[in-house]
């Protein structure tokens, strides 16, 4: 009697085939823009700051990395804008 071959059959086998094309991961440019636009119109909107340390933190690390899926101008602003406010609720 033969043992069966334990791995036929796995559905996992496909993670380790080296000749298969690697998935590519394209973020939704508009998406991106509103998730952004809407932190920014948040931290305008503030008198205080608005978000936890961890928060703040998480959202300065954030921010520019999904700005990269935008034109490069446009990150540009919006990272600029972003940070302005940051400023300006540190110092409040």
């Amino acid at each position: 009697m033969r043992q069966p071959d334990l791995f036929d059959n796995d559905p996992q086998a496909v993670l380790f085939d080296e000749e298969r094309a690697p998935v590519v991961y394209r973020a939704d440019p508009d998406k991106v823009r509103l998730e952004l636009h809407s932190l920014l119109e948040r931290a305008r909107a503030a008198s205080i700051m608005p978000w936890s340390q961890e928060d703040l933190r998480y959202h300065q690390t954030v921010f520019p990395q999904m700005s990269r899926w935008l034109p490069e101008t446009e990150a540009a602003q919006l990272c600029f804008e972003f940070t302005k406010e940051i400023e300006r609720l540190l110092a409040a």
